[in-house]
């Protein structure tokens, strides 16, 4: 916009100026490596002067007080964080594991450290972040934030911070870890036995073969078949709730020379693949014809865009385990529709199943199979490679002493 008039103050520091169709002056300096701006909202020149050099000692003082920062704040890097993210992981993470990010930027870390600059957030900064989550949660729900919780909002501040020594803000990380408090207590994954898995099963087929009311007959034998569809596939429950029917093939393994389900996965690591046992064929089979049945009673064709799995079963789950007594593990620990995932893990370990390719068939790591189903692990061990003893040498026989020459 065209500037009408000018002038400066203070040996050059402060330029007054009025634009075009504005009637008051402006005031401008640069300070702390920044054009600053503001309207002195005064029409006389000599009353904008006296205005301009108040605003501008006022700045001078917030300077010297560390009130403006020098440098990039929080904020700042927290934008560019979230912009580079949605970028670069576009297609390859997880819509909701994204949003996360976002969330617990938005809502969290931005309030408390948003207007600190990068080089103010120390050790102790973080630490103070976590006694205030802590107590401010703890008033609001009367319960702290899960360990998970926090791990993830020191993840995110990590990356926030890692992208802004990317970008020469930061020259390092600070020390975010966890003082005063040993490492997590290992708990292994609540899982259902052998015998629990078929009493489990065992319900749900009589559930569906006769519901408490006709009306949920449908639901009934749908939880049937998801219960044997995800402890024979190994599916995360968000998995399952994505998939399609074209995502799912019946095939002959070459392999195993069984019949079995080869699936394409959509879930937080992107696109896997997954290849069932035997016992999840007959359960698909019955979803596409419970599925293709569905769709033409309301005038509709089947369609392989069709979710396998249009909707949730977790109230009538967890009331068939409420029922059988086994909502809990012998650790107290409660059962969910993941439970069927960690006993597909363990049922595989315990038949002697090599470690790796369980861990690739569930797109998951090998150590983080090691560390939450280690108790399981003890049926594949082979003790005959494990107790070998090595074979002492044998001790030589005495032989007399034979006489010398001499003698």
């Amino acid at each position: 916009m065209r500037l009408t008039e000018k002038h400066t103050i203070l040996g050059g520091k402060v330029h007054l100026y009025k634009r075009e169709n504005s009637s008051c002056w402006q005031c401008a300096t640069y300070l702390a490596s920044k054009n600053r701006r503001t309207s002195t909202k005064e029409e006389s020149l000599s009353k904008a002067k006296e205005i301009a050099e108040d605003w501008y000692l006022q700045m001078r003082g917030k300077l010297r007080a560390g009130e403006i920062k020098t440098e990039k704040t929080f904020s700042e890097a927290s934008e560019q964080y979230l912009r580079e993210y949605d970028v670069i992981t576009q297609g390859e993470r997880n819509k909701v594991y994204v949003e996360g990010q976002h969330r617990r930027s938005q809502l969290h870390l931005v309030p408390f450290f948003g207007k600190m600059g990068l080089s103010e957030i120390t050790a102790g900064n973080v630490q103070e972040y976590r006694m205030h989550r802590l107590e401010t949660t703890t008033a609001k729900r009367g319960k702290p934030p899960a360990r998970n919780t926090m791990h993830q909002e020191m993840v995110t501040l990590r990356q926030t911070l890692k992208t802004a020594i990317r970008h020469g803000w930061l020259d390092r990380l600070p020390d975010l870890s966890e003082p005063y408090r040993a490492s997590a207590k290992i708990s292994h994954r609540a899982w259902f036995s052998p015998d629990e898995y078929k009493q489990l099963y065992e319900a749900t087929r009589k559930r569906a073969k006769t519901p408490l009311n006709a009306r949920y007959k449908w639901e009934s034998e749908q939880l049937h078949d998801y219960v044997l569809f995800m402890a024979n596939t190994g599916l995360r429950p968000d998995e399952a709730g994505r998939l399609q029917f074209r995502d799912v093939t019946i095939v002959e393994d070459d392999g195993s020379q069984e019949t079995i389900l080869e699936i394409e996965v959509r879930g937080k690591r992107g696109v896997g693949y997954c290849k069932s046992t035997t016992g999840a064929v007959r359960p698909f089979e019955r979803l596409k014809e419970r599925n293709d049945a569905k769709k033409k009673a309301e005038g509709k064709e089947p369609h392989p865009t069709d979710p396998i799995f249009p909707k949730t079963h977790r109230e009538l789950f967890n009331t068939i385990l409420a029922e059988e007594n086994l909502k809990k593990d012998r650790e107290g620990l409660p059962r969910t529709a993941y439970s069927l995932r960690h006993t597909y893990i363990c049922l595989r370990l315990m038949e002697g199943a090599d470690i790796y390719q369980i861990a690739k068939n569930c797109r998951t790591s090998v150590e983080m199979i090691e560390k939450y189903y280690a108790s399981h692990i003890k049926t594949s061990l082979d003790a005959a490679a494990i107790n070998i003893r090595k074979k002492k040498p044998a001790k030589k026989a005495k032989t007399a002493r034979e006489p010398d020459i001499e003698d």
